[in-house]
């Protein structure tokens, strides 16, 4: 992975991370864990729509969404496992 790509990929997570956070409030954990967060929520997100036979496209708004919601749902078994 080239220095490009790896910013893109770390941008892309902290974006997503920080709006999975948001959507859920009380679940932020700091830039660092929502980097974290967005880019296991973007593997998340690709095996979802993968799974459900939908192209998540080649764009970067598509990967903050797919990321978001894979976040998303990170944070959702998250919760679970915190009760």
């Amino acid at each position: 992975m080239d220095p490009y790509s790896l910013l893109i990929t770390i941008l892309i997570g902290a974006v997503a991370g920080w709006l999975a956070g948001q959507i859920r409030r009380g679940f932020g954990y700091g830039l660092l864990a929502n980097i974290i967060i967005g880019i296991v929520g973007s593997f998340i997100g690709s095996w979802v729509f993968g799974a459900l036979g939908l192209n998540s496209g080649g764009s970067i708004i598509m990967s903050i969404i797919v990321s978001t919601i894979g976040a998303l749902i990170l944070l959702f078994i998250i919760s679970l496992i915190k009760r």
